[in-house]
């Protein structure tokens, strides 16, 4: 309870499932055994996983320790092999861990704090270990102060203004996690594809079609489950027959720049996220990144116009997803009430919703915002430098702007010039067909530097440049992933049969697809220098504080109400 309630009191209720973990059990034990039953000196020392360094849920713990402790040690030995910023670990686990050794001297002072120190230790597992072997005093390793706040992570204050510059998520106060399936056949590279599964699914009966089904906790065929299109439930899959049609697919959000398709049935996926798909429509956007969690290299958010994947930003997930709006008419915006009032009166000039979304895209979309501000980063939240300067927030929004448009494949954000769904024509042609005969459907792709040559199986791709293959959102290959996930025999888990029933031929839509894709990154990469430099002018113009503006209120960070059915 000491651990939940500061949690719970600041927030962070959400984030408290972290905290039922065995490490916390032991070191709220230790903290009991040594500082709680006894006023004498003490000192406790444990290396563990160090999700408690900076992890919201556990603010509650970090309180307690500084309340417990005079001083406090962390010496960090990284060791991610999950996440983003892959590390070595000393041990033969995927999770980062860290030493920390606590000291109390004397009688307890609750209402003191400890001074935090931090130490990072980098390099491969021979190094860490040979470098803790060396030590044999605090005074070999350089400490930093850390932030000092009751809550605040266990982390070093370097005094940049970083954290004075506003939240993302308090300028875009909803946030939504994605769809979660918990089975993967109702997603699909084609419609067609998805036809055939529900086809082989109606023609099973009994216990053949609930294996195949993959039923869960949450999603069994023997009941009725709510359709996220509308306020009507839908009958048990088990009640239907070989004849039944299934609900028309709908384009859908799988991963960053992977635009795939989906069942919007409530029966087949355990959290499909009504209130997402109750605001999806033309106007609807949705901003995609790592907002619990710790970014790696390349830009720090995505976007998709459709429905996004719990995953769809390099394969995390969480409430990591922003609308722009809250309604699917597009008439509400999903922002704090009275930043763009401030916005305006400070610009001179009127500030729309899709203004500041781009804005924020502007910034966000430079892959120089992680790598300028990498260590800042390594504690979740996005902060967004807001100039104060109108011509400088108006290109940036300019081009943030762009980048949505050809970012959801010319659908959202579109020009006064342009025909919705086109995309500017880049350098990448298709200068060697892929065969569409069924025996010669790709099973492998790769590319050669020297041509600047996509294969797909037999197909060719060119000229592709080595920046677009390389192409990465915080460790998501976003060509190979595509790619992988179109061949012979697929990508990613399998849940069940259906998932075996691949794609057989290589289709035109395909083809249109991959293309598109390829011109949108070569676009993408093309406009890096401009992203660059901008959000270097942004940086050395005067900005605008987090204390600015109004904090969002309650009623504001959670969900519409429920809609009836979408048009």
């Amino acid at each position: 309870a000491s651990f939940i309630e500061p949690a719970t009191a600041a927030g962070r209720g959400i984030h408290i499932k972290n905290l039922y973990n065995s490490y916390v059990y032991f070191w709220r034990w230790a903290l009991w055994k040594l500082f709680e039953t006894t006023d004498e000196p003490a000192i406790v020392s444990f290396i563990t996983a160090s999700s408690y360094l900076r992890g919201p849920g556990f603010v509650g713990m970090r309180q307690v320790m500084r309340e417990t402790f005079d001083d406090l040690w962390i010496i960090d030995l990284e060791g991610d092999n999950r996440g983003a910023r892959k590390t070595e670990n000393v041990f033969d686990i995927e999770t980062p861990v860290a030493i920390a050794v606590g000291v109390r001297y004397g009688s307890p002072q609750p209402t003191v704090a400890a001074d935090v120190h931090y130490s990072k230790i980098v390099g491969s597992r021979e190094d860490k270990l040979a470098r803790l072997a060396a030590i044999s005093s605090f005074a070999e390793l350089e400490w930093e102060g850390c932030f000092t706040g009751w809550h605040a992570p266990f982390l070093p204050d370097r005094g940049t203004r970083f954290n004075d510059w506003p939240d993302l998520t308090d300028l875009f106060p909803w946030q939504n996690s994605g769809c979660q399936f918990y089975r993967t056949w109702p997603i699909a590279e084609t419609r067609a594809l998805l036809a055939q599964r529900w086809q082989r699914l109606m023609s099973l009966t009994g216990p053949e079609r609930a294996e195949s089904f993959k039923e869960s906790r949450d999603r069994k065929i023997n009941r009725s489950y709510p359709d996220v299109l509308s306020s009507r439930r839908l009958p048990p899959l088990s009640s239907l027959n070989s004849t039944t049609t299934p609900l028309d697919p709908r384009r859908y959000g799988f991963r960053s720049f992977d635009r795939q398709w989906a069942f919007p049935d409530g029966r087949l996926g355990d959290y499909l996220r009504r209130d997402l798909w109750n605001v999806a429509s033309d106007r609807q956007v949705f901003l995609t990144s790592l907002l619990t969690e710790v970014l790696g290299e390349g830009p720090a958010a995505t976007v998709t116009g459709e429905v996004p994947d719990y995953h769809h930003f390099r394969g995390r997930g969480g409430k990591q997803i922003i609308p722009l709006w809250r309604d699917a008419a597009g008439t509400e915006p999903n922002i704090t009430a009275g930043v763009l009032a401030v916005l305006e009166r400070t610009l001179g000039r009127l500030v729309s919703a899709e203004d500041l979304f781009g804005y924020c895209y502007g910034i966000l979309s430079s892959t120089q915002y992680v790598q300028t501000f990498w260590d800042e980063l390594s504690i979740p939240g996005l902060h967004i430098p807001i100039t104060r300067d109108p011509d400088l927030f108006q290109s940036t929004s300019e081009l943030g702007r762009h980048l949505v448009w050809l970012h959801t494949y010319g659908e959202k954000f579109v020009p006064a010039d342009r025909t919705p769904g086109t995309v500017p024509p880049g350098s990448a042609l298709n200068v060697r067909a892929v065969p569409t005969a069924p025996e010669q459907y790709p099973e492998t792709y790769r590319y050669d530097a020297e041509t600047a040559t996509v294969f797909v199986g037999l197909g060719e791709f060119a000229p592709v440049r080595a920046e677009i293959w390389n192409f990465d959102v915080s460790g998501l290959s976003v060509l190979r992933s595509w790619l992988a996930y179109r061949m012979r025999s697929g990508a990613g888990k399998r849940s069940s049969p259906l998932d075996d029933i691949r794609p057989t031929s290589w289709t035109a839509e395909m083809n249109e697809d991959l293309l598109k894709l390829l011109w949108i990154l070569e676009a993408t990469v093309a406009l890096q220098p401009d992203l660059d430099q901008n959000l270097a002018a942004v940086l050395a113009s005067p900005l605008l504080l987090a204390t600015d503006f109004s904090e969002p209120s309650e009623q504001e960070r959670l969900p519409p109400p429920a809609a009836g059915a979408l048009i």
